[in-house]
């Protein structure tokens, strides 16, 4: 097989979760481009429709919006069962639904961590388990859940300890989930965006500001990613490239995380 062969998605069904705009929409994007039918799972089910269909006119592929609240289990379950009931399968389950809540650790309000835990880790976990349930029966099936460099790092001078927390949950439910899978031909792993100039975020990188030009100097680069950085480690991830890797997490985020 040539190795550029090894990239392609043609004849795989990929669900993205939160992915009716800003990374999730790259990412759905890429495999899409690389031919996978595409399933978005979004709470927001106008934007995803206009995604999905944005995304089977310019690809070339079919394309499907499934409303989803992360922190559901029955919805998770719901969202993999109508994919493998319209395309037969699921190859991939890339769960990248995710908020964050900038509040000082001694006034968070139980259901402020509670809500980000509750979609950045459990979230994760629930569409992992639906979709691992499926790929067991099936005997393969491919897992990417987005975590953060957050899960690596603290990050300053914002305070988040909730975000952090669960970003760091992400990388080692990846690890276990990789490691308890591995025996049925499912691979798990997770990516580590770094900060992330997307549509919704622009104005406030141009507009700057202490945050800004604290993470700035901190970054050897020198400023943010674009959602579209992301789409050949994601590609990568998910496609026959990466038969051998499971169980890691990669940081993508201009080796902020070096220094």
């Amino acid at each position: 097989m040539d190795v550029m062969d090894r990239f392609s998605m043609k004849g795989k069904a990929s669900v993205v979760t939160g992915a009716a705009q800003g990374l999730g929409k790259a990412m759905a994007e890429a495999l899409a481009s690389a031919g996978s039918d595409i399933v978005i799972a979004e709470i927001n089910t106008d934007l995803a429709a206009e995604t999905a269909r944005e995304i089977a006119k310019n690809y070339g592929v079919k394309a499907e919006a499934v409303k989803c609240d992360v922190t559901s289990p029955e919805d998770n379950q719901k969202v993999v069962e109508h994919t493998a009931a319209v395309f037969g399968k699921i190859d991939v389950m890339i769960n990248n639904a995710g908020i964050v809540k900038h509040i000082p650790a001694e006034d968070v309000k139980p259901e402020e961590w509670l809500a980000v835990i509750n979609i950045n880790l459990n979230g994760v976990f629930f569409g992992a388990q639906a979709a691992g349930r499926a790929m067991i029966k099936q005997g393969y099936g491919n897992i990417i859940n987005t975590s953060s460099m957050s899960g690596l790092v603290v990050n300053t001078p914002q305070p988040q300890a909730s975000y952090n927390a669960s970003k760091a949950g992400v990388i080692q439910l990846t690890k276990s989930l990789a490691c308890e899978w591995a025996p049925y031909n499912i691979r798990v792993n997770a990516i580590c965006p770094g900060y992330m100039q997307t549509d919704m975020t622009k104005k406030f990188f141009e507009d700057g500001g202490e945050w800004v030009d604290k993470w700035m100097a901190m970054s050897p680069m020198k400023r943010p990613g674009t959602p579209d950085e992301l789409q050949g480690a994601v590609l990568y991830l998910a496609s026959d490239a990466s038969t051998f890797t499971t169980g890691t997490a990669i940081p993508i985020d201009g080796a902020y995380t070096c220094w």
